[in-house]
Protein backbone atom coordinates (compact mmCIF):
# COMPACT_ATOMS: atom_id res chain seq x y z
CA UNK A 1 0.00 0.00 0.00
CA UNK A 2 2.65 2.50 1.08
CA UNK A 3 4.98 1.37 -1.72
CA UNK A 4 2.22 1.99 -4.26
CA UNK A 5 1.64 5.47 -2.84
CA UNK A 6 5.34 6.33 -3.00
CA UNK A 7 5.65 5.15 -6.60
CA UNK A 8 2.54 7.07 -7.62
CA UNK A 9 3.87 10.22 -5.97
CA UNK A 10 7.24 9.85 -7.66
CA UNK A 11 5.50 9.63 -11.03
CA UNK A 12 3.49 12.75 -10.23
CA UNK A 13 6.58 14.63 -9.10
CA UNK A 14 8.37 13.78 -12.33
CA UNK A 15 5.49 14.93 -14.55
CA UNK A 16 6.13 17.94 -16.80
CA UNK A 17 5.09 21.25 -15.30
CA UNK A 18 3.12 23.37 -17.79
CA UNK A 19 4.95 26.54 -18.81
CA UNK A 20 1.88 28.73 -18.12
CA UNK A 21 1.80 27.39 -14.57
CA UNK A 22 5.43 28.34 -14.03
CA UNK A 23 4.72 31.85 -15.32
CA UNK A 24 1.70 32.11 -13.06
CA UNK A 25 3.74 31.15 -9.96
CA UNK A 26 6.51 33.58 -10.87
CA UNK A 27 4.16 36.50 -11.40
CA UNK A 28 1.87 35.88 -8.41
CA UNK A 29 4.00 34.45 -5.59
CA UNK A 30 6.82 36.56 -4.21
CA UNK A 31 8.29 33.67 -2.23
CA UNK A 32 8.52 31.52 -5.34
CA UNK A 33 10.76 34.11 -6.95
CA UNK A 34 13.13 33.86 -3.96
CA UNK A 35 13.77 30.14 -4.34
CA UNK A 36 16.83 28.83 -6.18
CA UNK A 37 16.05 26.78 -9.28
CA UNK A 38 16.51 23.51 -7.40
CA UNK A 39 13.93 24.63 -4.86
CA UNK A 40 11.52 25.69 -7.59
CA UNK A 41 11.88 22.33 -9.29
CA UNK A 42 11.17 20.42 -6.09
CA UNK A 43 8.22 22.67 -5.30
CA UNK A 44 6.69 22.05 -8.73
CA UNK A 45 6.84 18.31 -8.14
CA UNK A 46 5.18 18.64 -4.76
CA UNK A 47 2.46 20.80 -6.27
CA UNK A 48 1.61 17.99 -8.69
CA UNK A 49 1.09 15.60 -5.77
CA UNK A 50 -0.90 18.08 -3.72
CA UNK A 51 -3.27 18.87 -6.58
CA UNK A 52 -3.79 15.18 -7.28
CA UNK A 53 -4.60 14.30 -3.67
CA UNK A 54 -6.55 17.27 -2.30
CA UNK A 55 -10.01 18.43 -3.30
CA UNK A 56 -10.85 22.11 -3.76
CA UNK A 57 -14.35 23.47 -3.28
CA UNK A 58 -15.61 26.97 -3.93
CA UNK A 59 -17.89 28.57 -1.35
CA UNK A 60 -20.00 31.72 -1.38
CA UNK A 61 -20.42 31.58 -5.14
CA UNK A 62 -16.70 31.28 -5.95
CA UNK A 63 -15.76 29.15 -8.96
CA UNK A 64 -12.45 27.41 -8.29
CA UNK A 65 -10.05 27.81 -11.21
CA UNK A 66 -6.63 26.32 -11.93
CA UNK A 67 -5.12 29.66 -10.89
CA UNK A 68 -6.74 29.47 -7.46
CA UNK A 69 -5.73 25.85 -6.95
CA UNK A 70 -2.18 26.46 -8.08
CA UNK A 71 -1.50 29.57 -5.97
CA UNK A 72 -2.85 27.88 -2.84
CA UNK A 73 -1.07 24.59 -3.48
CA UNK A 74 2.27 26.28 -4.16
CA UNK A 75 2.25 28.21 -0.90
CA UNK A 76 1.13 25.20 1.13
CA UNK A 77 3.90 23.07 -0.37
CA UNK A 78 6.56 25.62 0.60
CA UNK A 79 6.13 24.23 4.11
CA UNK A 80 7.11 20.71 3.06
CA UNK A 81 10.17 21.41 0.92
CA UNK A 82 13.30 19.37 1.73
CA UNK A 83 11.59 17.12 4.27
CA UNK A 84 10.04 13.70 4.42
CA UNK A 85 6.34 14.33 4.18
CA UNK A 86 2.99 12.66 3.80
CA UNK A 87 1.49 15.79 2.24
CA UNK A 88 -0.74 17.00 5.07
CA UNK A 89 -2.24 13.54 5.69
CA UNK A 90 -5.23 14.77 7.71
CA UNK A 91 -6.27 17.21 5.01
CA UNK A 92 -8.88 16.21 2.46
CA UNK A 93 -10.51 19.43 1.29
CA UNK A 94 -9.58 23.08 0.77
CA UNK A 95 -12.64 25.34 0.99
CA UNK A 96 -12.20 28.72 -0.69
CA UNK A 97 -14.43 31.77 -0.20
CA UNK A 98 -14.14 34.85 -2.43
CA UNK A 99 -13.31 37.02 0.59
CA UNK A 100 -13.69 37.10 4.39
CA UNK A 101 -16.63 34.96 5.45
CA UNK A 102 -18.95 34.62 8.42
CA UNK A 103 -18.48 31.56 10.62
CA UNK A 104 -20.90 30.45 13.35
CA UNK A 105 -19.66 30.79 16.92
CA UNK A 106 -21.10 29.93 20.30
CA UNK A 107 -19.93 31.05 23.72
CA UNK A 108 -21.28 30.21 27.17
CA UNK A 109 -21.88 33.05 29.59
CA UNK A 110 -21.27 33.07 33.35
CA UNK A 111 -24.55 31.28 33.96
CA UNK A 112 -23.81 28.54 31.46
CA UNK A 113 -26.20 29.83 28.82
CA UNK A 114 -24.81 29.55 25.31
CA UNK A 115 -24.97 32.61 23.08
CA UNK A 116 -24.80 31.87 19.38
CA UNK A 117 -23.69 34.25 16.67
CA UNK A 118 -21.19 34.67 13.87
CA UNK A 119 -17.84 36.31 13.27
CA UNK A 120 -15.86 37.35 10.23
CA UNK A 121 -12.84 35.18 9.40
CA UNK A 122 -10.11 35.10 6.79
CA UNK A 123 -9.36 31.42 7.22
CA UNK A 124 -9.14 28.48 9.58
CA UNK A 125 -7.76 24.98 9.84
CA UNK A 126 -10.42 22.48 10.85
CA UNK A 127 -9.87 19.18 12.63
CA UNK A 128 -12.23 17.38 10.25
CA UNK A 129 -9.81 17.38 7.34
CA UNK A 130 -10.36 20.83 5.87
CA UNK A 131 -8.71 24.22 5.52
CA UNK A 132 -10.86 27.29 4.84
CA UNK A 133 -9.39 30.33 3.06
CA UNK A 134 -10.41 33.74 1.78
CA UNK A 135 -9.18 33.95 -1.82
CA UNK A 136 -8.92 37.74 -1.68
CA UNK A 137 -6.45 37.48 1.19
CA UNK A 138 -4.64 34.46 -0.24
CA UNK A 139 -3.83 36.42 -3.38
CA UNK A 140 -2.88 39.62 -1.56
CA UNK A 141 -0.50 37.75 0.76
CA UNK A 142 1.05 35.77 -2.10
CA UNK A 143 1.96 38.94 -3.97
CA UNK A 144 3.57 40.66 -0.99
CA UNK A 145 6.39 39.94 1.42
CA UNK A 146 5.20 41.85 4.46
CA UNK A 147 5.44 39.11 7.09
CA UNK A 148 1.82 37.93 6.79
CA UNK A 149 0.64 34.91 4.83
CA UNK A 150 -2.73 33.29 5.38
CA UNK A 151 -1.99 30.03 3.52
CA UNK A 152 1.29 29.42 5.34
CA UNK A 153 -0.34 30.05 8.69
CA UNK A 154 -3.35 27.79 8.21
CA UNK A 155 -1.33 24.97 6.66
CA UNK A 156 1.20 25.22 9.48
CA UNK A 157 -1.73 24.30 11.72
CA UNK A 158 -2.10 21.17 9.60
CA UNK A 159 1.58 20.33 10.15
CA UNK A 160 1.10 20.87 13.87
CA UNK A 161 -1.75 18.37 13.89
CA UNK A 162 0.18 15.61 12.12
CA UNK A 163 1.74 14.00 15.16
CA UNK A 164 0.11 14.86 18.47
CA UNK A 165 -2.70 17.36 18.24
CA UNK A 166 -2.64 21.10 17.76
CA UNK A 167 -0.52 22.16 20.71
CA UNK A 168 2.33 23.80 18.81
CA UNK A 169 4.86 21.25 20.12
CA UNK A 170 6.77 18.92 17.77
CA UNK A 171 7.32 15.24 18.52
CA UNK A 172 10.92 14.87 19.74
CA UNK A 173 13.03 11.78 20.42
CA UNK A 174 13.56 12.25 24.16
CA UNK A 175 12.34 14.22 27.18
CA UNK A 176 15.68 16.03 27.35
CA UNK A 177 15.16 17.52 23.92
CA UNK A 178 11.95 19.21 25.01
CA UNK A 179 13.91 21.33 27.50
CA UNK A 180 16.28 22.43 24.74
CA UNK A 181 13.39 23.06 22.36
CA UNK A 182 11.50 25.14 24.93
CA UNK A 183 14.59 27.18 25.78
CA UNK A 184 15.48 28.01 22.17
CA UNK A 185 11.90 28.74 21.19
CA UNK A 186 11.38 30.91 24.27
CA UNK A 187 14.47 32.96 23.54
CA UNK A 188 13.49 33.44 19.92
CA UNK A 189 9.93 34.36 20.90
CA UNK A 190 11.21 37.15 23.14
CA UNK A 191 13.48 38.34 20.34
CA UNK A 192 10.54 38.29 17.96
CA UNK A 193 8.42 40.39 20.32
CA UNK A 194 11.20 42.93 20.59
CA UNK A 195 12.57 43.11 17.07
CA UNK A 196 10.23 41.69 14.48
CA UNK A 197 7.97 43.72 12.27
CA UNK A 198 5.58 40.83 12.83
CA UNK A 199 5.87 40.88 16.59
CA UNK A 200 2.82 43.02 17.10
CA UNK A 201 0.66 40.16 15.80
CA UNK A 202 2.21 37.60 18.13
CA UNK A 203 2.37 39.37 21.48
CA UNK A 204 0.57 37.26 24.03
CA UNK A 205 0.30 34.29 21.62
CA UNK A 206 3.22 32.06 22.65
CA UNK A 207 1.44 28.92 21.52
CA UNK A 208 1.22 30.31 18.00
CA UNK A 209 4.97 30.62 17.53
CA UNK A 210 5.54 27.19 16.05
CA UNK A 211 2.77 27.77 13.55
CA UNK A 212 4.22 31.20 12.79
CA UNK A 213 7.68 29.89 11.89
CA UNK A 214 6.99 29.40 8.22
CA UNK A 215 8.39 30.89 5.00
CA UNK A 216 8.11 34.67 4.76
CA UNK A 217 10.19 37.66 3.71
CA UNK A 218 13.94 37.63 4.06
CA UNK A 219 13.69 41.15 5.46
CA UNK A 220 12.15 39.91 8.72
CA UNK A 221 14.41 38.58 11.49
CA UNK A 222 15.79 35.06 10.94
CA UNK A 223 14.02 33.43 13.86
CA UNK A 224 13.99 30.07 12.12
CA UNK A 225 17.72 29.98 11.52
CA UNK A 226 18.73 29.43 15.12
CA UNK A 227 15.84 27.12 15.92
CA UNK A 228 16.56 24.98 12.85
CA UNK A 229 20.25 24.87 13.72
CA UNK A 230 19.88 23.88 17.36
CA UNK A 231 16.92 21.54 17.22
CA UNK A 232 17.12 17.90 16.12
CA UNK A 233 16.01 17.00 12.62
CA UNK A 234 12.62 15.60 13.66
CA UNK A 235 11.61 18.93 15.16
CA UNK A 236 12.46 20.98 12.08
CA UNK A 237 9.01 21.70 10.77
CA UNK A 238 10.49 24.45 8.64
CA UNK A 239 13.37 23.54 6.38
CA UNK A 240 16.80 24.60 7.60
CA UNK A 241 18.76 24.46 4.35
CA UNK A 242 20.74 27.55 3.49
CA UNK A 243 19.16 28.07 0.10
CA UNK A 244 15.66 28.24 1.50
CA UNK A 245 16.60 30.30 4.54
CA UNK A 246 16.91 33.34 2.35
CA UNK A 247 13.15 33.26 2.09
CA UNK A 248 12.38 32.04 5.62
CA UNK A 249 11.58 34.06 8.71
CA UNK A 250 8.14 34.48 10.28
CA UNK A 251 4.64 34.20 8.82
CA UNK A 252 2.47 36.13 11.20
CA UNK A 253 -0.83 35.10 12.73
CA UNK A 254 -3.87 36.27 10.83
CA UNK A 255 -7.37 37.10 12.00
CA UNK A 256 -9.85 34.28 12.32
CA UNK A 257 -7.34 31.52 13.06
Amino acid sequence: MFGIKRRRRRRLQAAPFPAPWHSLLHSNIALYRCLPETGKSELRGRIHVFLAEKRFEGCGGLEVTDRIRLIIAAQACLLILHRETDYFPRLRTVLVYPRAYLAPVSEPDEEGLVAEGSESRLGESLELGAVVLSWEDVLADAEQMDGANLVLHEFAHQLDAEERGTDGVPLLDSHELYASWARVLGEEYLKLRRDSMAGRFLRGRHGELLRATAPAPASTPGVVRRVATLLPTRSRRVDGRAAQRRCVAVATARAGS
